[in-house]
């Protein structure tokens, strides 16, 4: 039965870039409300001109009858703030990553079990583009055929873009680099259409930029059923690039471009592919259909106001998605025996 609430009371742990972002969606929907934001950048407590109220200590959230938190925190502070939000009685929506390493995460989860009647969902937001669900849609179908292989590529010109804030290259805060902050959102496509992967191998580096975070990664991984991927990971990649080449019995789904914030990705495509070898020559039939509008931010927002309302399952983003793509992140890193060495990278498949 759906909660009968007029709105969901919000608070928002992280008013950077995404929490401002994730504040629109927010308050755009007509059964979520922000009552309260906390961010390091404030000097004290205080209002927001619209009467949201603000403070530097998160604590401070659980002051203002919430009803659900999102996480929108540097990595170190977002399996705390994830865990004392679940164990105040409200339900969370974190942004990935969802934490620095597997053993915060697992932390994480463990709580999580412990209320039930909470939802705790992760914001993997590229789920959400239209690109992405027409491209599931068609794999699901089975009008292609089955998978064979994948070839990713997501990278970006630097560790630090847009104006970001340095956290991103320092391991103690971050506990990873580009694909621990960008590369994930490949790895959790991947695992979502393909499933799971068991057998990776990667080198990791670090080589350019020279901060004590990767700046490149790149995996060749393959599930227990033979589909391959190909997967690198970037922050040397100058023109900023997103693409995902998924090869299939009967022909093949292109990914070109994300829309995204900074908007750098180039135009978002799809472009579907329809083989047959035997008369084609190499040169098949296909149709490439162009998105013009990035509604991912909004619907995953939607979504986790519509599963906390109705005590609905979460079908995208939770935990055990978050679980599952954090450790194929850590299987990568630790492939790399150089890698592992350097930074003490623990083995993923085992619990510390």
């Amino acid at each position: 039965m759906a909660n009968t609430m007029d709105h969901l009371r919000i608070g928002i742990a992280g008013y950077g870039v995404i929490g401002k972002r994730r504040r629109g969606c927010v308050d755009a929907n007509p059964f979520m409300k922000t009552v309260a934001v906390c961010d390091k950048k404030f000097a004290d407590d205080g209002q927001l001109d619209d009467g949201v109220a603000y403070s530097r200590d998160y604590q401070k959230l659980f002051d203002h009858n919430l009803d659900a938190v999102l996480v929108c925190m540097s990595n170190d502070m977002a399996a705390e703030i994830t865990i004392a939000a679940l164990q105040r009685g409200l339900h969370v929506f974190c942004e990935k990553p969802p934490a620095r390493n597997m053993s915060e995460l697992r932390q994480v989860v463990a709580v999580e079990r412990s209320y039930p009647h909470l939802k705790l969902m992760y914001g993997f937001n590229h789920r959400y583009h239209e690109s992405v669900q027409d491209a599931l849609k068609l794999i699901r179908s089975g009008e292609l055929g089955k998978i064979i292989n994948m070839r990713g590529v997501y990278g970006k010109s630097k560790l630090i873009t847009f104006d970001q804030a340095d956290w991103r290259a320092k391991r103690e805060m971050a506990g990873g680099g580009v694909l621990l902050d960008q590369g994930i959102h490949m790895v959790d496509l991947m695992r979502l259409f393909a499933g799971e992967f068991t057998d990776v191998h990667s080198f990791v580096s670090n080589n350019h930029w020279h901060y004590d975070v990767e700046d490149n990664a790149y995996a060749i991984m393959r599930t227990s059923d033979g589909i391959v991927a190909m997967l690198n990971s970037s922050a040397t990649q100058w023109r900023h690039q997103f693409s995902l080449d998924i090869n299939m019995q009967r022909g093949s789904i292109i990914l070109r471009g994300i829309l995204s914030g900074s908007k750098s990705y180039g135009s978002e495509t799809m472009t579907t592919v329809y083989a047959n070898p035997d008369r084609d020559n190499g040169d098949p039939k296909e149709s490439t259909q162009e998105y013009s509008f990035d509604p991912s931010w909004t619907a995953e927002i939607d979504a986790f106001a519509d599963v906390v309302r109705n005590n609905s399952a979460i079908e995208s983003g939770t935990s055990h998605d978050a679980l599952m793509t954090m450790q194929l992140v850590h299987k990568i890193y630790y492939a790399d025996p150089d890698w592992r060495t350097k930074y003490s990278i623990p083995n993923p498949n085992e619990h510390e």
